[in-house]
């Protein structure tokens, strides 16, 4: 495949060597300082773009991408108000767009694993739900997209629980979030079960990007010659 990678740094320095490893090659580097140089004619040339950047600067990224029918894998958190924008373009383009909010295939199993106890523990009742997730201190969006993320999965097949919220707040009927910043640490979330007899704790642990970046490159060659909204659980066959 001939990829383009927007967004530059450490994500996108880990995406170039993993894509390399596999074969594949990189035409088009877009960094923060040349914006200017994603268009249409770029975009021409390669057959999938992945991108890395920030909050304020993926829809527009994203929306390029889909304009120049472009399959484009994103790994940006932080802007999902504006995601149903971007799922107007992707049908109006018959595009394609590819969004994780972690591209780890041990986080995704993780999601998926916490669905599966959420539901039975609905049936059962008597559970509390709390997140906890740690970041290095470079990470700008708060609590991360794979917090909210576990926290929409899990209110999802709880009846009565809607949504999160970030501590120290809390509402009734909202899963709250802890969110740290501290160090170089990848990523590590734990998801607490609580009732009157007993706590199950599930933590996912991040040893390095690596993992995020190989999801990443999985994620574009599956993109490539398929249409719509996709997402890792259909990269897993989770759906």
């Amino acid at each position: 495949m001939k990829i383009a990678i927007i967004g530059y740094g450490r994500m996108g320095h880990e995406v170039e060597k993993i894509a390399l490893e596999r074969g594949h090659e990189i035409l088009l580097i877009i960094d923060q300082n040349d914006s200017e140089k994603l268009t249409p004619t770029a975009l021409a040339a390669v057959d999938v773009a992945i991108e890395f950047t920030t909050p304020e600067t993926a829809f527009e990224n994203v929306k390029k991408c889909l304009e120049a029918r472009v399959p484009v894998v994103s790994g940006t958190t932080g802007w999902n108000s504006r995601m149903e924008e971007i799922m107007d373009y992707v049908r109006t383009t018959d595009g394609t767009f590819f969004y994780g909010s972690n591209f780890s295939i041990g986080v995704n199993l993780f999601f998926y694993i916490n669905r599966i106890l959420a539901r039975k523990l609905n049936n059962a009742g008597g559970y509390s739900v709390e997140i906890e997730e740690t970041h290095h201190t470079k990470k700008k969006d708060a609590p991360s997209g794979t917090a909210i993320s576990l926290a929409n999965y899990v209110a999802n097949e709880i009846s009565e629980l809607s949504g999160w919220t970030l501590l120290p707040e809390r509402q009734a009927g909202k899963i709250p979030v802890k969110a740290i910043r501290e160090g170089d640490i990848p990523g590590t979330h734990s998801v607490l079960f609580s009732s009157a007899q007993d706590d199950i704790v599930l933590t996912h642990r991040a040893k390095s990007r690596v993992g995020f970046a190989v999801g990443a490159v999985l994620a574009a060659e599956y993109s490539v010659g398929r249409k719509g909204f996709l997402t890792m659980d259909n990269l897993l066959g989770l759906e």
